[in-house]
């Protein structure tokens, strides 16, 4: 039992990691889509804004399946 509980554990955890990869590299989008729409690049901005959108789904499903593996 305590394996899979050491398991649960290390999978919530790298969980983790990567759903702050996902805030960061979402952050970082957010800073070239800003520079590219001031800068007359817009329908490149908008597929930037759609890559965000995708983070942001991403994000949820990572966040609810760290949530559902700790409280299994």
């Amino acid at each position: 039992m305590s394996d899979n509980w050491n398991y649960k554990i290390a999978t919530a955890d790298s969980l983790t990691l990567l759903l702050y990869n996902q805030h960061a590299l979402g952050a970082a989008i957010e800073e070239i889509t800003k520079w590219l729409s001031e800068n007359g690049v817009g329908s490149v901005a908008v597929h930037a804004m759609s890559a965000m959108e995708t983070l942001d789904a991403n994000a949820q499903a990572i966040t609810n399946s760290i949530m559902r593996i700790r409280q299994s």
